[in-house]
């Protein structure tokens, strides 16, 4: 007879149609655990640097102020795109508009061999992001700090991750070259 503390989840049916066999329910867990990772990450970002701001930021916003702030260095749309992985430019210009309206990052001259616009952060800005900084120690750091081992297990989760990224990334492209269903490319 099982102890009642103790789970037994090879009980559970883990299959579903995105996954029947082992490898397949790995990466469909792997996958949820994402989605539910990426809507708990993208509140935390609004909560916190509303809490920080005072200001309606959305998670993109926050997240492309702090890569502008990132090693106090001016940043141009591409690699901030570069940066976060993301293609979606108009997007990102729409972001980079909204903080220059809040006088958080404004444009800046670089060195005159470099092409483009580039931005930095303003003092406000930099305020905003260093209540962010002592908000997430005192919050997000001090939890994680109660798991043992807890460094070690993000830098693996890290390193999956970006392996992971990656495999997306090249699973992508080959979709994209097959945007009309091939027949046997299903076979």
């Amino acid at each position: 007879m099982q102890d009642d503390k103790t789970e037994n989840t090879e009980a559970f049916d883990r299959r579903w149609h995105l996954s029947t066999t082992p490898r397949e329910i790995a990466i469909t867990e792997l996958e949820y655990s994402l989605f539910r990772s990426f809507e708990a990450f993208t509140r935390w970002q609004v909560e916190g640097m509303a809490a920080a701001s005072g200001k309606n930021l959305s998670a993109s916003d926050g997240a492309i102020l702090n890569v502008i702030a990132m090693r106090n260095r001016p940043k141009g749309i591409t690699e901030i795109g570069r940066l976060l992985n993301r293609d979606d430019i108009t997007n990102v210009q729409y972001t980079i508009r909204k903080l220059m309206q809040e006088k958080l990052i404004e444009k800046t001259t670089t060195d005159k061999r470099k092409k483009g616009v580039y931005y930095r952060t303003t003092e406000e800005g930099m305020t905003v992001i260093d209540r962010y900084v002592m908000l997430r120690k005192k919050l997000l750091v001090k939890l994680t700090e109660t798991v043992r081992g807890m460094n070690d297990q993000m830098e693996n989760a890290s390193q999956i991750l970006d392996l992971m990224t990656g495999i997306y990334e090249q699973a992508a492209r080959v979709a994209a070259t097959h945007r009309n269903p091939v027949d046997d490319m299903f076979d």
